[in-house]
């Protein structure tokens, strides 16, 4: 199985009028969690209006959302800078994430109504159709889609909340684990484990395997990171 990185591709974008500044917005977002824009290095405004085909007023209100997230620092006279994580932040972060998790799963599997279900059973097999058709990115953003929804499922505004922030803050690491072709693939047959544990709403063994499965995604993103460190002589994560 070969991906086909789509953030490779830079296209025009042609939103209506009102919602520019949200395409756009993912538009940064995804460059961000691709690596296109490497970790403390300064955006430039200019190139990316140029690449994008926009003006500067969306791309200046991406940088305030993202700025939000954590993604991205705005100094004066300095402007946008992709923020750059320590390993141990990351490792934080999933952790706090393996507790989310716990407790939403099994809320979950008791509340989500069955139009629920059947929504992130469709996600899934979207999922998959990009799994098989190699497309990283859109898998990706399908994927965190179905996390998101795991967790709204279990009817807690608050936790909804707070996993979404701290998703959103570690994209990039979480979408470094599947570039390993093999971790990709055992990454789908987890999720296939997750979506019928929910579909038979047993929450115990739901709260299990997304805790497994974000060990073993981490495990593989930061070897992956590591991996990239050591051949560019770049750090990553310092």
């Amino acid at each position: 199985m070969q991906f086909r990185d789509m953030t490779a591709d830079t296209p025009t974008l042609e939103a209506p009028r009102g919602t520019r500044s949200a395409f756009v917005t993912e538009r940064v977002r995804d460059m961000i969690t691709s690596g296109q824009l490497e970790p403390g290095s300064r955006i430039n405004e200019r190139v990316l209006v140029e690449q994008l085909n926009i003006s500067r007023t969306p791309l200046r209100e991406a940088f305030k959302i993202l700025e939000r997230e954590g993604l991205i620092s705005i100094r004066p006279n300095v402007g946008a800078t992709v923020v750059v994580f320590t390993m141990d932040d990351v490792e934080a972060s999933i952790e706090v994430l393996i507790g989310l998790e716990s407790i939403g799963a099994e809320r979950a599997a008791e509340r989500a109504t069955e139009a629920e279900i059947a929504e992130i059973s469709d996600l899934h097999d979207r999922m998959v159709a990009a799994f098989e058709a190699g497309e990283l990115m859109t898998y990706f953003h399908i994927n965190q889609d179905i996390h998101q929804k795991i967790i709204d499922a279990a009817h807690n505004p608050a936790l909804s909340r707070v996993y979404a922030e701290e998703c959103a803050r570690i994209r990039r690491f979480r979408f470094a684990g599947n570039r390993d072709e093999a971790r990709w693939t055992r990454a789908v047959h987890e999720h296939e484990q997750i979506r019928d544990a929910l579909i038979r709403r047993e929450g115990p063994l739901l709260r299990e395997l997304l805790r497994a499965h974000h060990v073993a995604g981490w495990t593989a993103a930061r070897r992956a990171l590591e991996a990239e460190e050591a051949a560019t002589g770049r750090a990553v994560a310092q």
